[in-house]
């Protein structure tokens, strides 16, 4: 048994309150070094009467590590374990204090413990946004539905973005198409920033209080949110609460009055005057751009304005959610107040950040309830757009990102395929509709909050910014509507079934060197068995299940097993998704 690769720390992860009554306790082995795992258990001020032996299951393995973890109720919402380990040879057991060979004589002497489950210390999502499909709308290339507010030099509408042009997408845009979103199944929609700016982006905001007027107004923002409600529609709009733009009014002021400005502590001044050195200003700003200064969240005055402004668009306009730009270079003070703010007016707020890699100090309940998952982006567009890695090495990717976070915030995490940041799906995927289905298909049937990207479920491709930033193709002749078919199927599919969302998962065949996928779904209820075959020739795949009655999700079909082995011959990066009533 190697017990260099056996790792527990109480709390974080590995350690956590899932729900009011239950505890999550995880562990982790060398990869198929430990045959089995208990968790022995108790109150510690009962142990006699109290102890528990609890076999642990083995969750997720990855290249290195199998993960394994229990769920227990505790009685007194208080419990102190350790781990029995055991292979061919022997066993070892795990307490906070270390290895022994032995069980504990004194089981209150070195053990792990979790003091109490606080209620306040839960972390606990918004319940709705399990139950999400989110569409990003980059507000100024969805629809232009009021061309009297449109920008000076605005140009027809589907010609080639540029980081500059304009062609006048605005609110009155996204309302006079909700019915897409309606029918296409979508049920929240993240908005790209709305406020006042003087790029087509809007990431330089100069007005936070304020919908940009080229978009139209704050009532016009009220009536959209209002009319989303009425669909079932959630609203989250983008936060750039890292940085402003340059004609901030503060900033402005800075500008003109130097260290004289009553908001001089409002940024980052490292010397005087503001310039550009080079191409490095001498204030700190959003990467080394100028027209975005970055704002000094530690300030008392810029804490309250930007609390305020978080405050007045979910208590006026009824917004659902912030997504939060740049958020890991804010300090995180602010983020816990920004918490405390927002969730006082609505405790069902969503609170997104963005942040590409590991956000565990971000995902403690006290800050943000979710991040956009851009590790689970790469994941999978390696393996189903790009063809960079296989079938073992996507999984244990995906593994691992599941093992490094809490099981409720998996349930909530921002799975997104792209973005105004990134290259278009389809582009990603070679031009490829079927391999686009299948990561789709991937982000629709696994934990978390799946987003589209709009135009994606049409067949909008287009290289990274700014040709990812085209215009919503509205001309049902040019786009591809078997691709927006397959789109309304599987976000439906999700949709209907809580297995897809919030059940358990496990790959089932992940091989080393193989582009060949199987992994199942299931919770009390139901069982799903998806299969995906990347190659780019036909192929079979089999897999061990319960004999019986299977129903494929997408054509209707009805397989009857007798045995335990069921094949299926699926095309050229084809799949199957096979779904059986097990309650």
């Amino acid at each position: 048994m190697n017990l260099h690769a056996v790792y527990h720390r109480a709390k974080g992860n590995w350690s956590y309150a899932y729900d009011a009554t239950t505890l999550h306790i995880r562990i982790r082995t060398e990869r198929d070094d430990v045959d089995r795992v208990d968790l022995i258990c108790g109150d510690k001020y009962d142990w006699v009467n109290t102890k528990l032996i609890v076999p642990m299951k083995r969750m997720l393995s990855d290249r290195l590590f199998d993960y394994w973890e229990a769920a227990v109720e505790p009685p007194h919402r208080r419990l102190v374990y350790y781990f029995g380990l055991h292979d061919k040879k022997g066993s070892a057991y795990l307490l906070e204090k270390g290895f022994l060979e032995t069980e504990p004589e004194n089981a209150y002497h070195g053990v792990f413990d979790f003091p109490y489950m606080n209620p306040i210390e839960i972390f606990t999502p918004p319940a709705w946004v399990k139950d999400a499909v989110f569409y990003q709308l980059f507000p100024e290339r969805f629809a232009n539905g009021d061309p009297s507010n449109d920008p000076e030099g605005v140009e027809p509408w589907g010609g080639a973005p540029t980081p500059k042009n304009f062609f006048g997408g605005d609110l009155q845009g996204v309302i006079d198409h909700l019915d897409h979103l309606t029918e296409l199944g979508v049920n929240a929609i993240y908005f790209n920033p709305l406020f006042e700016a003087t790029t087509n982006h809007k990431y330089d905001t100069a007005d936070y209080m304020k919908v940009d007027p080229h978009f139209g107004t704050n009532e016009t923002l009220k009536t959209l949110v209002e009319a989303c409600h009425e669909r079932g529609i959630r609203v989250m709009l983008d936060a750039v609460f890292n940085h402003c733009g340059k004609t901030f009014p503060p900033f402005v002021d800075v500008l003109e009055n130097g260290q004289d400005s009553k908001y001089a502590d409002w940024f980052h001044v490292r010397d005087w005057p503001l310039r550009l050195e080079g191409y490095v200003p001498t204030y700190e700003t959003f990467g080394f751009e100028p027209i975005m200064p970055k704002l000094n969240t530690e300030n008392a005055e810029v804490k309250a304005y930007l609390l305020g402004v978080a405050r007045y668009w979910i208590e006026e306009i009824g917004i659902d959610g912030w997504r939060l730009d740049v958020a890991n270079e804010v300090d995180h003070h602010f983020w816990r107040e920004f918490r405390q703010t927002v969730k006082a007016i609505n405790p069902e707020a969503y609170i997104l950040g963005e942040i590409m890699h590991d956000a565990m100090p971000w995902l403690q309940g006290d800050q943000f309830d979710a991040v956009m998952n851009y590790p689970f982006t790469n994941a999978v567009l390696e393996f189903f757009g790009q063809s960079k890695t296989d079938a073992f090495r996507f999984a244990n990717s995906i593994s691992a990102q599941l093992a490094s976070y809490q099981r409720q915030v998996n349930e909530v995490s921002f799975n997104l395929l792209g973005s105004h940041d990134t290259p278009r799906l389809l582009t990603v995927c070679q031009g490829s509709a079927e391999r686009a289905k299948q990561a789709t298909l991937f982000q629709l049937t696994f934990p978390g909050v799946p987003c589209i990207y709009y135009g994606d479920e049409v067949g909008l491709d287009g290289e990274n910014d700014p040709h990812c930033r085209k215009c919503m193709e509205w001309d049902r002749s040019k786009r591809d509507e078997e691709l927006f078919d397959f789109f309304k199927q599987a976000i439906r599919l999700r949709k209907s079934h809580d297995a897809l969302r919030t059940g358990e998962i496990r790959f089932l065949q992940a091989l080393p060197g193989d582009d060949r996928l199987i992994y199942e779904r299931w919770n009390n209820d139901e069982r799903f068995l998806i299969l995906m075959n990347t190659r780019s020739k036909p192929s079979e795949l089999s897999a061990e299940v319960t004999p019986g009655r299977w129903t494929d999700a997408f054509s209707g079909q009805v397989l009857e097993t007798s045995g335990s082995l069921l094949s299926l011959k699926l095309p050229a990066h084809g799949f199957a998704v096979l779904h059986r009533v097990t309650k």
